[in-house]
């Protein structure tokens, strides 16, 4: 949350309460959440938040880096490498529904995307498979 802080600020962007509160809820979820996830993690506290809110922050989030969206699942994840966003690389288990970020970046297919002469704005790689603690216990 200390870097996603700093990070803000050297950008000049603001991560209001609500924004932070979002970020939160997704740093400490091991599993993709849905924006409708978060909304529900929201009220659990006794506050009435509408959709429109949890969107409009996870919309800043993903602009500033600080979260990907697991295309796939049509949920959020935060982000292990902010300021290395552009190029996200998933390993999703399909049993346990966990998500991992693998760290490096897809250098090999972002420089052939540029020899054709395409300008990329974003890239999500998503494989899909079974962790190896739900392969351990059969699952």
């Amino acid at each position: 949350m200390a870097r996603a802080r700093e990070l803000c600020a050297a950008r000049k962007q603001r991560l209001t309460p609500r924004r932070r509160q979002v970020l939160e809820i997704l740093l400490s979820s091991h599993q993709p959440l849905g924006a409708y996830d978060i909304l529900a993690a929201i009220n659990r506290d006794g506050e009435e938040v509408a959709p429109t809110i949890v969107y409009r922050a996870l919309e800043f989030l993903l602009q500033a880096g600080l979260i990907h969206r697991i295309e796939s699942r049509n949920a959020f994840v935060s982000c292990s490498d902010p300021e290395n966003c552009a190029a996200a690389q998933f390993l999703i288990c399909q049993d346990c529904e966990r998500v991992a970020e693998l760290a490096g970046d897809a250098a090999g297919l972002l420089a052939g995307a540029q020899d054709l002469g395409f300008s990329v704005d974003r890239s999500v790689i998503e494989i899909t498979g079974r962790c190896a603690q739900c392969q351990q216990h059969g699952r």
